[in-house]
């Protein structure tokens, strides 16, 4: 089993954890490319992106704190933190921390 393959499989079994009990909260997603990280949120409940951020993986932290703004703006203040398959750990995790420090609650 490759890498990217690992991902996915972990992916899935987020993805179940998510939809058996946090339907209602907005879903905070992470994606990496090899230059960027993209960070979105999710309404699960009518199926569409509410928001976005794309920053260079040197600013990860900046664009936790970014996406954090404009939830707040929409009135979000708690969300389910999606990694999509990442480990908890480098960029996934200053994301998370920028975030947190931008004033949202996982």
């Amino acid at each position: 089993m490759d890498k990217k393959s690992r991902r996915q499989k972990r992916h899935k079994h987020i993805l179940k954890k998510i939809a058996a009990g946090f339907r209602d909260i907005h879903r905070l997603v992470v994606h990496k490319s090899n230059k960027n990280i993209y960070v979105s949120l999710v309404d699960d409940m009518n199926s569409r992106v509410l928001t976005g951020v794309v920053r260079k993986k040197k600013d990860a932290e900046t664009a936790g704190a970014r996406i954090a703004e404009k939830a707040k703006k929409l009135g979000i203040e708690k969300v389910v933190f999606d990694r999509a398959g990442y480990k908890y750990h480098g960029v996934v995790k200053k994301v998370a921390d920028g975030a947190r420090k931008g004033g949202l609650k996982f």
